[in-house]
């Protein structure tokens, strides 16, 4: 049993493997929250930590008197060929779920969305090489920066129910502006992706993927749990080559 966390901007994930099943998967503030869940970590044998914050070292050396555990680095093997340039300063979450893709669609031109804090745009191609991608601010930092950098704009809370292309009220057209916008950006992407490479493969992930893969026009897959299940793939590749 493989114990996989996910250290995100706003919440950590912990998800349970066996071999590549998903078995457990649950939510942490903190984590000494999960560092107190023992039963949950001595249910397994090998942990691995993805993280796209600084300050882990601690919590890494302390999981690891528990159990044998790998923080996911730069350096750690993966079963891709990494040609982004700037490997260092590149999130363990945008390599993770490309993994996660490329173990379900080898061979094959993949782009990643994952929307999460940010909407980030990975591309694996068919040489299994992950090349890199782009950024972009997710729905919760749009609204966000909405409110923070103008004087009068309310801070609006994501509302799925009711958006309409003509906001006849502030908040209204506030939330046409940031979601229309980010699915039609979205939409734009994946179509200039489908220009460059062929029989492209898209798989949508993240926070906000069960909404947004909704409204898309383009044909695409949702695997809401993709970063989890690349940092156990990248687990089980450095358990099975060690």
């Amino acid at each position: 049993m493989n114990l996989v966390i996910d250290i995100g901007n706003t919440r950590i994930k912990a998800a349970v493997f066996k071999d590549n099943t998903l078995m457990d998967l649950r939510f942490f503030v903190n984590t000494d929250e999960l560092l107190a869940s023992k039963e949950l970590i001595t249910s397994c044998q090998s942990a691995i930590i993805g993280t796209v914050v600084d300050n882990v070292t601690d919590f890494n050396s302390k999981l690891n008197t528990i159990i044998p555990t790998r923080l996911f680095q730069a350096t750690t093997p993966i079963p891709l060929k990494n040609c982004y340039e700037s490997v260092a300063t590149l999130g363990s979450d945008r390599i993770a779920a490309s993994i996660g893709a490329y173990t379900l669609y080898p061979n094959c031109n993949v782009l990643v969305i994952d929307t999460g804090t940010c909407i980030k745009y990975n591309f694996t191609n068919s040489n299994n090489e992950y090349l890199g991608g782009g950024i972009s601010p997710g729905l919760q930092m749009r609204f966000k920066a909405l409110h923070q950098f103008t004087s009068k704009l309310p801070l609006i809370v994501f509302n799925s129910e009711i958006i309409d292309l003509i906001g006849n009220t502030t908040q209204q057209s506030i939330l046409s502006g940031v979601v229309k916008g980010s699915v039609a950006e979205i939409d734009c992407i994946i179509t200039e992706y489908k220009q460059q490479f062929t029989d492209l493969v898209c798989v949508i992930t993240g926070g906000d993927s069960e909404y947004l893969c909704k409204q898309l026009k383009n044909s695409i897959f949702a695997n809401q749990n993709l970063v989890l299940k690349g940092l156990n793939d990248i687990l089980n590749y450095n358990l099975e080559n060690k």
